[in-house]
Parts: structure tokens; C-alpha cells; sequence
């Protein structure tokens, strides 16, 4: 549908501008219909939507069980590739939970732990050299 006409040559500037102002006035009326529609489907749309999300549900039940691993924790200052002093820990990750234990049985049954959240994790790096060794860089 256009709404805007070719001038004709009989046509005076009165009647272009009363022209104009029904065709201003029927494109109005046109845009509020739309409208009206628009706001009837995204009403009908949130009715007819369920109160319950379905992903968190599903996902509680097949939950990731926290996997625990028995690890040698070099002590070195962030050189990967020198292998210094080392002690065994205990490493328990909860992906679900998003952290990470170190834990260490030190002597008369007393343990020493340190918790790490997801967002202190800065980078992981598998050792080229070493197959099963993994550098942890953490922030600070």
C-alpha cells in the first residue's frame, strides 16, 4: 500500500496538504492497529509460557558428582618445566559448585585446605613434556 501519490497538475497546494493529512491520518490509524496487535500476541505469548523453567530441573538431575584425585603438588615459583619438592594432596573439583580443594593431611590427623572459586582460576596448563602434570595458574 503507498501512501504517497504523484502530484497531478490540477492539483492546488490546499488540497495536497488535506491529502497529505488523510493519508498522515490513515497510516496512523494503520501503526495502532500493529501496535494493538503486537501487544495482544506478546500477552497471549507470556500466558501461555510455564511458571517452571525446564533447564535447571533437567540439569539438577544429572548432576556432576565431585571428582576427587590424589595429586603431588610442586613447589616450585611458576617454572613448570623444574621439578622441585613435592608433597601428596588430596584434589577434590565440584564443577557444578565451581571449586576447586586442595587439601593436605598433615600430621596427627590435622588437615590444611585451601577452597578456590571458579572465577580465581586464571589458566590451565597441560605440560608438553610431563603427561600427567598440570599447571594451575591462579589470580594473584
Amino acid at each position: 500500500v503507498s501512501c504517497w501519490g504523484l502530484q497531478t497538475a490540477g492539483q492546488s497546494g490546499e488540497q495536497e496538504l488535506e491529502n497529505l493529512v488523510l493519508k498522515l491520518s490513515v497510516l496512523k490509524d494503520f501503526l495502532s492497529s500493529i501496535e494493538k496487535k503486537a501487544l495482544k500476541a506478546l500477552q497471549e505469548m507470556s500466558s501461555a509460557t510455564p511458571t517452571t523453567p525446564p533447564q535447571p530441573l533437567s540439569r539438577k538431575a544429572k548432576s556432576i558428582p565431585v571428582q576427587t584425585f590424589e595429586v603431588k603438588l610442586d613447589i616450585t615459583l611458576g617454572d613448570l618445566t623444574k621439578i622441585g619438592k613435592s608433597q601428596k594432596y588430596t584434589l577434590s573439583v565440584d564443577v557444578e559448585g565451581g571449586k576447586l580443594v586442595v587439601l593436605k593431611k598433615q600430621k596427627d590427623s590435622q588437615e590444611d585446605w585451601n577452597t578456590f572459586t571458579h572465577d580465581k582460576i586464571r589458566q590451565l596448563i597441560k605440560s608438553q613434556r610431563v603427561q600427567n602434570k598440570l599447571g594451575i595458574v591462579f589470580e594473584k
